[in-house]
């Protein structure tokens, strides 16, 4: 018998524990009293649940209950390795509204990599700077690419630059398309989970005269520790899936253009 025919009280604690971050996946909060309800068992056996995810870093842990953790990443090597044919897709979808020729900023990450290996094979005569190594690394396949790594601390974890002397080069720059990641994607707009970084993006969004969002569903309803724009300042949203419910409305309020390929 499977456990969506048994009566709640006799579900495993690992169904259990599904069905508390599926709960979460719906809604922003829980509470304890009403988890018990729920699932039938104890306001002390649910404690315990919440207490488990929330070492296991699947919640956030509240006086009376649980909220949705901050998004959080993997390493940049280990990203690399997630999603491929999702980003492979997205890149091939963001090189579209790139023109030979143009000048772009191009943020750290494993979306935004992707869309710098497609454009080195599609576009020449580029001008690009980018925080990022891995970024610089692809796009100097093509020599008709200039490439301007910004200067900066360098984030061996991430491959990138930043600090003050990222944000002051940055400022200098006039850029025809930004093109940026996010860890997660909510109503309020782009975050990054590094505050570092997220400063960088700010900075990068604003001397642009177009920006576009490159992010895969997963990050769609997360929210990170630093939001880096708001809605109204984005060209548009490249990703392999189209948003739904809040998010989906803010982006339309915003006049944000969904592309999925």
């Amino acid at each position: 018998m499977s456990d969506q025919n048994l009566p709640s009280g006799k579900l495993s604690k690992a169904s259990r524990q599904e069905r508390i971050i599926s709960a979460l996946q719906a809604g922003p909060t829980l509470r304890v009293s009403e988890l018990a309800t729920q699932l039938g068992v104890s306001t002390e056996t649910i404690r315990r649940d919440l207490d488990e995810l929330d070492s296991r870093g699947l919640i956030n842990r509240t006086y009376g209950g649980a909220v949705r953790p901050f998004g959080s990443e993997p390493t940049i090597r280990e990203r690399h390795q997630m999603l491929v044919s999702e980003r492979e897709s997205i890149a091939a979808a963001t090189a579209t509204f790139v023109g030979h020729g143009q000048v772009l900023i191009i943020g750290g990450g494993a979306t935004t990599t992707h869309v710098a290996r497609r454009l080195a094979a599609e576009k020449r005569d580029l001008r690009v700077f980018t925080d990022s190594f891995a970024v610089a690394t692809v796009l100097a396949s093509n020599p008709t690419i200039q490439i301007m790594m910004c200067p900066g601390r360098y984030n061996g974890q991430e491959g990138c630059s930043y600090g003050p002397e990222t944000i002051d080069y940055i400022g200098r720059i006039y850029a025809n398309h930004a093109i940026l990641g996010a860890t997660g994607l909510t109503e309020d707009g782009p975050s990054d989970a590094d505050i570092d970084a997220a400063a960088t993006y700010r900075a990068m969004a604003m001397r642009a005269t177009e920006v576009t969002i490159v992010a895969d569903h997963t990050k769609f309803d997360r929210a990170a520790i630093s939001v880096y724009s708001r809605w109204p300042c984005i060209a548009r949203l490249v990703s392999d899936m189209a948003p739904q419910g809040l998010l989906r409305h803010a982006l339309e309020r915003a006049g944000v253009e969904v592309i999925v390929p």
